[in-house]
This record gives C-alpha cells, structure tokens and sequence, in this order.
C-alpha cells in the first residue's frame, strides 16, 4: 500500500521548461551524485476548478535511467497551454529507494522575461526546483 512507503525528499533533480530555436521543450535534468532508473513523468495541463475546466490531455512517458550529470527530454510543450497549471509528476528509483514530486509551473511562469540560463542544455529557460 502507498501508505506503507516510505518517500523521501527529491534532491538535485529538476524539470525545465526551455525555448529551442522556435520551439518550446520540456526536460528532466538530474544534477544527483546518483543513476535515476525506472523514470515516470506525467504530464497535464488545467485551469483551477473555479476559473472553469479547461484541462489538456494526460500524457505519461518513461525514461529507463538517467545517470547523474544528464537530462531528457520529456516533451516539447506548445505555448499556448502557458496560462494554464503545467504539471509534471516524477517517480523515480535511486538503487531501490522510490522518490516522487510533482514540478507545477503556475499559469503564465513560462515566460521570456523569466527566463535564465540552464549550463547543462545551453539554452535559456524557467527551471523548476
């Protein structure tokens, strides 16, 4: 059962939002001293409940392993899903410990004006801690 799992804090692992060119990608970077293996990223879009309901598709996506140092890419993320909730929840193993976060970049985070440099892609984008 979930609640017999013992979850600890995610540490040195982050999603970043990037702008490629013309496009806009989302990757998985893990800055740990450790392989992350057995990766699962969901993603979705939505509104709050109280502003309506609009929501995008859920899509889910597994990386096998990412050793430390490394990124992935997730997904490439279309600009006009920016005003809503985009969420990206990640499980992961390190040997046999599962961790777990879910990275919410709030409505219209993703924006040029918020934008830094990310050394690992070399490209410019919000990051998520």
């Amino acid at each position: 059962m979930k609640k017999d799992i013992r979850f600890l804090p995610v540490k040195d692992v982050y999603v970043a939002v990037v702008k490629d060119g013309e496009l806009w990608k989302v990757y998985l970077l893990n800055r740990n001293r450790k392989k992350l293996t057995n990766i699962m990223v969901t993603s979705k879009g939505y509104e709050k409940a109280d502003k309506g309901d609009q929501k995008t598709s859920t899509l889910r996506h597994a990386i096998p392993e990412l050793d430390p140092g490394e990124y992935a890419m997730i997904e490439p993320i279309d600009p006009q899903v920016f005003h809503l909730n985009n969420e990206f929840w990640v499980s992961y193993f390190i040997d046999k410990q599962v961790y777990d976060k879910k990275y919410i970049f709030v409505p219209d985070a993703i924006r040029e004006e918020n934008l830094s440099y990310i050394q690992e892609l070399d490209l410019k984008g919000v990051l998520h801690r």
